[in-house]
């Protein structure tokens, strides 16, 4: 009998199973938050929420555990040296899921998985990115100055060798 042995199958085999949960885990502890379909972030989520708590364990078991489900070595050191501290004095409920509404192409329901506290992630990730624009632009209008000045240097150069050129010519008939 299957009683009380519930979780997501995902239809997918076992180990199909297995594998996408740990890149969903891995991409979750790197990114601090990703956007997926609304069963694979719950079960994302289980899976997770499991693994921190044996990070927070912090015992070579426990690395091996968290390796050998998570198949990541920079995921599970960014588990045991970055996430598992600030989750130190918490009992659970590392992650929290939000609903986004429905994907435009097939209409599956869509989720954001992250962790709870890295909120500012998103934050500092906008911030990176206005500086970037605002550097790109700035770098466009120094290159548009340039070529404005390289645009007008060649012609004052071909007056030069045209000159050089006349010189030349007299020198050569006298």
């Amino acid at each position: 009998m299957r009683h009380r042995k519930s979780f997501a199958k995902l239809n997918r085999t076992a180990e199909h199973r297995k594998a996408t949960l740990a890149n969903l885990a891995s991409a979750l502890i790197e990114r601090k938050k990703i956007t997926t379909t609304h069963a694979k972030a719950k079960a994302a989520q289980r899976f997770v929420e499991h693994l921190v708590t044996l990070a927070k364990k912090g015992d070579l078991n426990s690395r091996r555990l968290v390796l050998s489900r998570l198949r990541n070595k920079t995921a599970m050191f960014v588990l045991f040296d970055e996430i598992a501290p600030t989750f130190a004095d918490r009992n659970g409920g590392y992650t929290r899921v939000i609903h986004l509404g429905q994907r435009y192409g097939d209409a599956a329901e869509i989720s954001l998985l992250e962790f709870v506290g890295y909120e500012s992630v998103k934050h500092k990730h906008k911030e990176e990115k206005k500086t970037h624009k605002a550097e790109e632009a700035q770098a466009e209008k120094t290159e548009v100055s340039k070529n404005e000045a390289a645009t007008a240097e060649p012609e004052q150069s071909e007056t030069d060798e045209s000159k050089s050129d006349s010189e030349e010519d007299t020198e050569n008939s006298q």
